[in-house]
Order: structure tokens, then C-alpha cells, then sequence
């Protein structure tokens, strides 16, 4: 081997070990919460199970200094779940299931994540599994019920005195029940709402910083 050829192997074994040691491996550790903005609206009437969903990192998670994680990053996932009841106690859901984080510069790493909290009110709220309740029976709701008990009371009244006030009561309770039971009740995660992920297990990332140049090889410049 010629001195030329063997300035050009080492110099080639030098730019490599600098590579490498240029990738530095941090884990992000399990229960670090992730804020995302939702970029995708979601609904209980407009979404199927399997859908995709993204959202992006609103704060960098940073770790001894470093940021790991910038703001920005994009955030994958799909639906798992999606219910509409028709019971006065039922509440609709949506099941949403992290699945990647996407870096700016396009690496790709494997998420497991669970929704624990959303900045929608009103009712709404996140379960134990994750999953995001809408409202239930609401004041609407309540006053068509109370409603429909009222009217039943006073036509009861008109037709047949004490015993009518009751029976009608109990007919227009029944009408206003039947009439809640047959309507859906709907949940929505709108574009633009913020979901805080909680990490289930490490997040392994891998980063990158400015290696060192090689040293020149012995024996003078090429």
C-alpha cells in the first residue's frame, strides 16, 4: 500500500469516528408532558376509527441545557376511538393514540404518549385512558326534559283536574326522555386546541453537534 493510499484510508477512518462521535443519544424520560397544538379537527360525525390526526410541539423539551425536542416539531397520531350516545348519562368520546414525532429536519421517532389534558372547558374532560369526553346533559337538555313535563302537566290539568296534573306530568316526562334519547350527542377537538401528551416510557433521540475536524495525518499535508 502506498503512503498516498494509506493517508486516504486513515484520513477517511478519522472523518467517520468523527461522525460518530458527533450523534450523541439522550432519552427523554417517561412521564414528560408534550404540548401540541391540534393542526387537524376531530368530531365524533365527521371522523372514522383510523383516521390520522397532527398537531406540533407548541414548547421545546429540553433536557441539561439542550433542546432535544424544538418547538415546531410535528406530532402524529390516529383515532381509536369514537362514540355518540344516545343516554342521558352517556357522554361522546374520542380516543386519539401518538404515534411519531417528526423532527424540522425529518427524522422520525417512534411516540408512546397519552392524552392527559386539553384547554377546552365546558364540560369536557380526559379520562383515565385518555380519552376525551364531550359534554353530557346539558342546561338545553334539562330544560326540554323539565319542559316537556310541564306542558304534559298542564294539558293534564285541563282535561282531568289533580289526577291529570299527575298522569300528564309523568306522560310529559316520558315524551321529553324519549325525545333526549333520540338525539346524538357530539365531541369536537377543533383545530388549534392544545393537548398536553404525557410520556408512557423514554423517548430515545438522537442528536446531532458540530464534530471536531479530523487532525491532519502524520507525515505533512496530502
Amino acid at each position: 500500500m502506498t503512503t498516498m493510499t494509506k493517508r486516504m484510508v486513515l484520513s477517511a477512518i478519522l472523518l467517520l469516528a468523527g461522525m460518530a462521535a458527533a450523534q450523541t443519544s439522550q432519552s427523554v424520560p417517561a412521564g414528560t408532558a408534550l404540548m401540541v397544538k391540534l393542526n387537524t379537527t376531530l368530531a365524533t360525525f365527521s371522523n372514522r376509527v383510523g383516521d390520522q390526526f397532527q398537531g406540533s410541539l407548541t414548547q421545546p423539551v429540553v433536557l441539561n441545557g439542550q433542546t432535544v425536542i424544538p418547538a415546531g416539531a410535528r406530532i402524529e397520531g390516529r383515532v381509536t376511538k369514537l362514540s355518540e350516545p344516545r343516554r342521558i348519562s352517556g357522554k361522546p368520546t374520542i380516543g386519539i393514540l401518538p404515534e411519531a414525532v417528526v423532527m424540522p429536519t425529518g427524522e422520525r421517532y417512534f411516540l408512546d404518549a397519552t392524552l392527559i389534558d386539553t384547554n377546552l372547558g365546558r364540560g369536557s374532560d380526559v379520562n383515565e385512558e385518555g380519552q376525551f369526553k364531550g359534554s353530557g346533559l346539558d342546561r338545553r337538555d334539562k330544560l326540554e326534559t323539565g319542559g316537556g313535563a310541564a306542558g304534559g302537566m298542564l294539558i293534564g290539568g285541563l282535561i282531568g283536574g289533580g289526577p291529570g296534573v299527575l298522569i300528564g306530568g309523568a306522560v310529559g316526562a316520558g315524551s321529553g326522555t324519549a325525545h333526549w334519547l333520540s338525539k346524538h350527542r357530539s365531541a369536537i377537538l377543533p383545530a388549534g386546541t392544545q393537548l398536553t401528551l404525557e410520556l408512557n416510557r423514554p423517548l430515545a433521540m438522537t442528536t446531532a453537534t458540530a464534530p471536531a475536524p479530523p487532525p491532519t495525518p502524520a507525515g505533512g499535508s496530502q
